[in-house]
């Protein structure tokens, strides 16, 4: 893994630190290949059971492609006509989003500071969003005369709704931490110097929980999100089944019924 990257698993949680502070977390190609590679990690492995995204300093949490090493590119793919540059949406952007949305665990993000472009596009991939409450978001892609990428003509939608999407996407502009929670964006809103803490404590209840329901409950949300009601009924009987043949739920019941509680062992 590259040093722009910091992974680490303890305890069962998977976090994923982005390493550029002086650079405001911005993506440059090894960050990319490494950020890449670290979430199909996590979510590969068996034995993490939920994942933390962060980032390093107190400025952004990823302001999106490192336009400096873009510009370079751009001009290279002008000398050469190879066309090389944009091919990071699919080599990088699109297996950091899938990676995160399919995880079979939960996904939490920590934005402590600015996230644009791709870093919106991140965050709004976890599944849980604390927000400090000086960080910010900028859609940012049409300020440099690109279309939306890593999933946030899929994500924002979705959180905000297509209007207050559409508008968002066409005039960025700054969305403070406040405004990001009345939107949707920001599940919770943590003092400045608290996230750290509030996001391990919160990622932390979720590693310690009933994995395979919290697979089960990403996998029926998703779903729902595209199909009818009687598909959605219909798939939320085979999730149901599967959650209830789980060892999880036979502690929970068997907690419930002790009025103990529940040690889950995320199968």
């Amino acid at each position: 893994m590259a040093d722009t990257v910091l992974y680490e698993v303890t305890d069962g949680l998977a976090t994923i630190t982005l390493n550029r502070p002086e650079a405001m977390n911005a993506l440059n190609i090894e960050t990319k290949a490494a950020f890449r590679d670290a979430a199909r990690q996590a979510a590969e492995d068996a034995s993490v059971r939920a994942i933390l995204l962060t980032a390093a300093g107190d400025r952004a949490f990823c302001v999106g492609q490192d336009l400096k090493e873009h510009m370079g590119l751009l001009a290279s793919d002008r000398e050469t006509g190879a066309g090389e540059t944009m091919r990071t949406v699919r080599e990088h952007y699109n297996p950091i989003v899938r990676a995160l949305t399919g995880a079979p665990k939960p996904v939490v993000a920590a934005v402590n500071g600015v996230a644009a472009g791709a870093g919106l596009g991140f965050a709004l991939a976890a599944d849980f969003r604390l927000v400090s409450d000086t960080a910010s978001f900028n859609t940012s892609f049409a300020g440099v005369a690109l279309t939306a990428d890593s999933g946030v003509s899929w994500t924002l939608p979705r959180v905000v709704g297509p209007g207050r999407a559409a508008d968002l996407l066409l005039f960025p502009r700054t969305i403070s931490a406040q405004e990001s929670y009345e939107l949707g964006i920001a599940n919770r809103l943590v003092p400045s110097g608290e996230l750290r803490a509030e996001a391990e404590k919160v990622a932390r209840k979720l590693a310690a929980g009933p994995t395979l329901a919290y697979s089960a409950i990403k996998e029926a949300v998703a779903f729902g999100m595209t199909h009818s009601l009687d598909e959605t009924l219909d798939k939320e009987d085979e999730l149901q089944s599967r959650a209830g043949r789980s060892e999880d739920h036979t502690i929970a019941v068997q907690a419930f019924v002790n009025k103990e509680k529940p040690k889950y062992l995320g199968r």
